[in-house]
């Protein structure tokens, strides 16, 4: 090749380059390598520590760090883009779960933020991580399974029974969902899994029409790590 062609190049390489939305350096992904290392830093060593019953968690990494830092930038400074690498390891860590071989396959389901709220943001993140988990995991997906129909408060803040309270009648089943069979569970989607009122909400409401669910896949867990040992202790007794 020669030196102009290859500068040239070079050039253009650089020109088709992003920049990281965490630290701004040029990189050709949604992330550079400092940063993506820095991320997978956060990630849980098991996943399903927390799939059990009442309410069956699977949960990629640790809400903190890097990870809270990437989440707030997806939802709150217009960077979507976020969401498909976030999608695409909760998908891998999917993969390689025994969840995987669950026979039905479930139907993927994003929790759905209120129409009002979706177009201030422009999207729905959790819709935007659960379409790169579904391209990984070959789940399908059901975008509008289910809709917001009450625009709550916010729940930073607000104690458990005030969540629980705050979204009690949130939720709706949407159109498409209506002709769902019912012998196919559902896999709610979402980003960050805390206390888990919304999951609940939404989870009653399935119920209520027939419809089971098998459990949430979200991005990350804002649950204290002396917990996850204890449970990940439990587990490998």
């Amino acid at each position: 090749m020669s030196k102009w062609k290859h500068s040239f190049n070079n050039f253009l390489n650089l020109f088709l380059q992003s920049h990281c939305p965490l630290c701004q350096r040029p990189t050709s992904g949604e992330f550079c390598p400092y940063c993506t290392k820095q991320l997978k830093n956060c990630q849980h060593k098991n996943p399903a520590a927390l799939w059990q019953q009442p309410l069956p968690v699977f949960g990629w990494g640790t809400y903190g760090g890097t990870v809270k830092r990437a989440i707030a930038m997806m939802k709150y400074e217009n960077q979507p883009q976020i969401a498909r690498p976030l999608g695409q390891w909760l998908g891998e860590a999917w993969l390689l779960s025994n969840l995987s071989k669950c026979n039905p396959q479930p139907l993927v389901v994003p929790i759905p933020l209120h129409p009002h709220k979706q177009k201030t943001r422009g999207y729905n993140q959790a819709g935007l991580i659960a379409e790169s988990f579904c391209q990984t995991t070959g789940l399908k997906l059901q975008l509008n399974g289910l809709k917001r129909v009450q625009e709550t408060k916010a729940q930073f803040g607000l104690s458990v029974s005030e969540r629980e309270a705050n979204l009690a009648e949130a939720f709706a089943i949407g159109q498409e969902l209506h002709r769902h069979r019912r012998n196919i569970p559902i896999l709610l989607v979402d980003d960050i899994y805390t206390t888990g009122a919304t999951t609940r909400s939404a989870i009653k409401i399935l119920n209520r029409d027939g419809i089971s669910v098998l459990g949430l896949a979200a991005v990350t867990t804002a649950v204290k790590d002396k917990y996850l040992k204890s449970v990940n202790s439990h587990n490998t007794d």
